[in-house]
């Protein structure tokens, strides 16, 4: 009995084809563009949408150096993604990459990307240390307001016939980072330009980085100020020595990307 050909196996037959030449197994290429933004105690992630028609979304990885061993912590089909595991004062790096509806998987992302969370405070309220001064302080490391003169306050606000001023100690610095939309507009410490008398004039609208005594960074927002309190929000950076406040954007551009190894792909 003679074999019966299926259409599809004599379709082949007859016009030379390969059953599975029109299967993609092409991988969309890495992703580019990666930022990230310093939370408290997660980091936020964002890239630029991949040129690839096929993709269908990304997956992020994670490792605790640069070209160390990467593990794959999420997926999604947007641009962006929020590591809520991620701890204050721990530095992260990250890597993403693209796959499309073959599930045909990128390289990782070669951008040199990484993050240290840090925490934050909003509306918090100082007084003039001429009528309060047992609340006219503020200590970052402890996220309290102290006495003007405690040995931990890292800054301390007082009117002055009429100036509302921000004091830091003579081993801290303060600078005036001029008018921002928000807190998050200052992503870093500057490293240069601090204020020779230690001191500022309070702006609504203002921001301003403190340097304070224990070699940590800060910035605060200035939402109200008067004769009575000063009104603030901030952040802190718990990792001793790292200018980080809120981006970090290829700190290392340009160099030769490391090899890095993953976890599972």
């Amino acid at each position: 009995m003679k074999p019966v050909l299926t259409v599809i196996s004599l379709l082949l037959f007859l016009t030379g084809c390969d059953i599975n030449s029109d299967i993609d197994t092409e991988a969309p290429p890495p992703p580019q563009g990666i930022v990230t933004i310093s939370l408290d105690n997660a980091v936020e992630l964002q890239w630029l949408k991949s040129q690839a028609e096929d993709v269908r979304g990304y997956r992020i990885w994670i490792s605790d150096r640069y070209n160390g061993r990467y593990s794959p912590i999420g997926s999604t089909s947007g641009t962006s993604f929020t590591d809520y595991d991620a701890a204050n004062g721990v530095t992260y790096y990250y890597a993403v990459s693209a796959f499309d509806y073959n599930d045909n998987e990128s390289e990782l992302s070669i951008d040199v990307v990484y993050d240290t969370p840090r925490p934050e405070g909003y509306n918090i309220v100082l007084a003039n240390l001429q009528y309060s001064p047992n609340v006219s302080g503020y200590d970052f490391s402890e996220y309290a307001v102290l006495r003007y003169d405690n040995d931990n306050t890292d800054f301390f606000f007082e009117n002055v016939n009429g100036r509302n001023i921000i004091y830091v100690w003579d081993d801290s610095d303060i600078q005036d980072m001029g008018y921002t939309g928000s807190l998050d507009d200052i992503s870093s410490a500057p490293a240069y330009g601090w204020s020779p008398s230690k001191m500022v004039e309070a702006i609504v609208g203002h921001t301003y980085v403190i340097w304070t005594w224990d070699d940590h960074y800060a910035k605060i927002r200035v939402k109200e100020a008067g004769i009575s309190r000063l009104v603030f929000d901030w952040a802190y950076q718990t990792a001793e020595k790292n200018p980080e406040l809120k981006t970090s954007r290829n700190p290392t551009a340009g160099r030769k990307p490391l090899t890095r190894s993953l976890s599972q792909k």
